[in-house]
This record gives C-alpha cells, structure tokens and sequence, in this order.
C-alpha cells in the first residue's frame, strides 16, 4: 500500500506538490487571510450608543467616525511618527551600513552583525523600560547632560510646541528616539546588502572618469542603495505605524493607532471601531508596498 501510494505521488508530481501545499494554504487561507477579512467585515457594522450593542447591519458610519477630529487626529499622528522615524533611523543606518560594506574587513564585519543583532537577542518589554528609565527627569541622560553642563539644551528642546513634554519619556521626542532604537537594525541591514551589491567596478570606472568622491556617492552607490533602503523603510514604516506598546510605555497619553485599537476592542468595546482602526494601517501600507515595489525594493529584501 505504501509503495503504491509513493508510485502514485512520484507519477503525479504536481498533486505530490499540492499534497505538501496544503496545510500552509489551509493556514494562510482560513487563519490569516481569514481573519483579516472577518476583521473588513466587522468594520461595517456599528455600535447602539444607548445599548453598547453591536448594531449588525451594513453601513459606512463606523469609517465616517474616523475622519471626526479625535479620531483623524490618531491617524495623523500614527503616520507622522511612522515617517519620521523612518527617516532618522535611515539617517543613521546608513553610514553604518556604508562603513560595513566598504571598509570593513571580515573579523570587523563579524562584529559589527553582532553589535547590529544584539538588542534583538533581549526582551522586547525590557528594553523599552530601559529606555523610560534612561530617558526619564532622574535619568542617566539627564544626569550626564547636568554633568557637561548643557541640560539646558534639553530644557529647549523640551519646551518646544507638540514635540515637547515635561520629560524625555512622556514627549514625542523620546517617543521617536526609543522607535528608531528598536527598528534600526532592520534598516541596518538591508541597506547594508544593497551595498554589498555595488559592483565595485562601477566605482573604479566613475574614478577612472574623473569623478570625485561626492559625485560617485550621489550619481553611483545612492541610486543603487536606494531600493534598499526603501527596503528597510517597509519595516521601520510598518512596525511603527502598528506598535501600540512604545506610545504606551514613553510618551504623552495621547493615542496611537495601536492603542486606538487596543482600547476601543477591549475597555471600550466598540469592535467595529476598532477593526476600522485596524483596517487603516492595511490601506496605508498597502499604498506604501505598491510605491515600494516600483522602486526595487522587493529585489533588495
């Protein structure tokens, strides 16, 4: 019986690969994919404001709610915040990734993976604290900025408009430091990948045509990094446009996309709302892949 049965798959080859198939598509199709429509679903129902009850009838009244001002004002603030970090944790990924893949040798390389990878070996929840206890009035960083006498740099800063706060920890400012601290090695590396792909022929031709380091920087290596970096940014873009521990650990109290849905499907119990919440980061990031994938990104993955 046995053998027959490895005849049969052996002869029908593409059944043997639907045979395999199976269980990951059952998965993908039922549990993931599922999900994500059951949770489209819900968001077209809406919520008896005098019952609390789920009202479970087609309408848009859930999707208009988000466009009122405290709603609309999450969103805002989720995809500011997204892209800012995105953009300074590029800023600061790619000279590292540059010296990675230009100068260093093997053994330096090694270590540098290392330094790269190990927060990630850590805690997620423990480092975010860290960072609260780092950033806090009673700080280490506070204390060391008392020490070379420049706090009252930081008082500055602390007192500008929206971005500001009382203390590193409860202002967007901290906010957007601890972000880029948690993603920055999945901007790390993939821009450090796109590098390892220059050819460095290329480079010798652009200095055999005369060429100075700057033009061969911007004409040469950045168009060809780009796509990896766009790369990265899918995952520091994404990761913060959906994290609703960092605003709730560092930070002012008010809400990001994340917490909106944590709160309105569990303290508030508004599920409608609340898939609609959920629902905004899929478009966003469905727009956000499309441009990405016209620029190479996928390829630099």
């Amino acid at each position: 019986m046995t053998r027959r049965i490895s005849t049969f798959l052996y002869l029908n080859p593409n059944f043997f690969l639907l045979f395999l198939l199976t269980p990951v598509i059952l998965w993908l199709g039922i549990v993931y994919v599922g999900s994500i429509f059951s949770l489209l679903f819900q968001s077209f129902f809406s919520i008896d404001e005098y019952t609390g009850l789920i009202v479970r009838e087609f309408t848009l009244n859930t999707y208009i709610s988000l466009f009122s001002p405290a709603n609309f004002d999450i969103i805002i603030r989720t995809t500011t915040m997204a892209f800012v970090v995105t953009i300074v944790s590029a800023l600061i990924a790619f000279p590292i990734a540059y010296y990675m893949a230009m100068y260093s040798s093997k053994k330096t390389k090694a270590i540098f993976y290392v330094a790269v990878m190990l927060p990630l070996w850590s805690s997620y929840l423990v480092r975010v604290y860290s960072w609260k206890l780092i950033l806090a009035k009673e700080g280490i960083l506070n204390w060391l900025l008392e020490l070379i006498h420049i706090d009252w740099l930081l008082d500055l800063i602390l007192k500008i408009p929206v971005i500001g706060g009382g203390t590193l920890s409860t202002s967007y400012i901290g906010t957007m430091i601890v972000f880029v601290y948690i993603w920055l090695p999945f901007m790390i590396l993939p821009i450090q990948s796109a590098l390892e792909k220059v050819p460095k022929s290329l480079l010798d031709a652009s200095a055999d045509l005369g060429a100075k380091n700057r033009q061969t920087f911007w004409l040469v290596i950045f168009p060809l990094t780009l796509p990896g970096i766009v790369a990265g940014s899918i995952f520091t873009f994404s990761l913060t446009l959906g994290d609703y521990i960092i605003p709730g650990i560092i930070g002012s109290s008010r809400f990001f996309i994340g917490q909106a849905v944590y709160m309105h499907q569990g303290t508030a119990g508004n599920i409608p709302l609340a898939a609609a919440f959920s629902v905004v980061p899929i478009i966003i990031m469905g727009i956000y892949l499309s441009i990405a994938k016209k620029m190479g990104a996928f390829e630099a993955l």
